[in-house]
């Protein structure tokens, strides 16, 4: 039986104390399961963009797992009396949930990117993770989908017998077609952003070192400026202005001892 997960509000917006084993164990369970449900990685272009849209902000509340996926959402939950919180990145836990699902045999399911994208991204995981059963792929198109193709997206899934896709659409396109499909798609769904353009080779990742000290967002700037530049320049800055207040609030009347 599975433990109850905590949600830690950051700007009202839950993000859960988790790690990679206990997030995978928790996919696994709803994945026997068939479980209709849906996992966001949150970092701070995901908080603030949930701050400024009550119904972007509601998807996340409806989310069964929101993970740490940025070091300053780390900080802030380490801030806010979990000193123990590490990153849980969705790059990273979509590598860690492969790894056991070729070791279970539980197939995925990828949906996103281009065909090519695609194409490599197979290529790599079936190497780096021999026996991973990857039941079908899709590369929808880069337009809002009729309700029709909708329909046949989720009949190709579960035709395909996943259960758990990885959905590569980028935010806040793959939150908000997740939500859309919770109680109609028998699996569970990872939105793991970038992921498909990192573990294909398309994009490259930032060094290691730039991650553990909270500066992949001055990687990806320096890398995409022309599309990243207000996302970071714009949206960094507000979140450590109210995270800021945030955190005076809990130290004056969470924190203080009570006389």
């Amino acid at each position: 039986m599975m433990s109850p997960l905590l949600a830690i509000p950051v700007l009202s917006i839950p993000v859960h104390t988790t790690s990679y084993q206990d997030a995978c164990y928790r996919i696994q369970t709803w994945a026997i399961a068939r479980n209709s449900c849906y996992i966001v990685a949150a970092n701070v272009h995901v908080v603030m963009m949930a701050h400024w849209q009550p119904a972007f902000g509601k998807i996340l509340q409806n989310a069964v797992l929101v993970t740490p996926d940025g070091m300053p959402l780390v900080w802030a939950l380490q801030l806010l009396g979990q000193p123990q919180q590490t990153r849980v990145y969705g790059p990273d836990l979509m590598l860690a949930w492969c790894d056991r699902a070729a070791a279970l045999g539980l197939p995925i399911y990828l949906y996103g990117g281009t065909e090519a994208m695609l194409a490599k991204l197979i290529a790599n995981l079936e190497q780096q993770f021999p026996g991973l059963k990857i039941a079908g792929c899709h590369a929808p198109p880069f337009r809002p989908l009729t309700p029709e193709e909708e329909a046949m997206d989720r009949e190709r899934i579960h035709a395909s017998g996943a259960s758990v896709v990885f959905v590569g659409l980028g935010c806040p396109k793959q939150e908000e077609w997740m939500a859309r499909q919770q109680g109609q798609l028998q699996a569970v769904m990872i939105g793991v952003g970038a992921a498909f353009s990192f573990h294909s080779g398309v994009v490259s990742q930032a060094p290691r070192w730039m991650m553990r000290w909270g500066l992949e967002w001055l990687y990806r700037l320096a890398t995409e400026p022309r599309r990243l530049w207000q996302r970071y320049l714009v949206n960094n800055p507000m979140f450590v202005a109210l995270f800021s207040f945030q955190l005076v609030k809990h130290w004056l009347f969470v924190s203080r001892p009570k006389l």
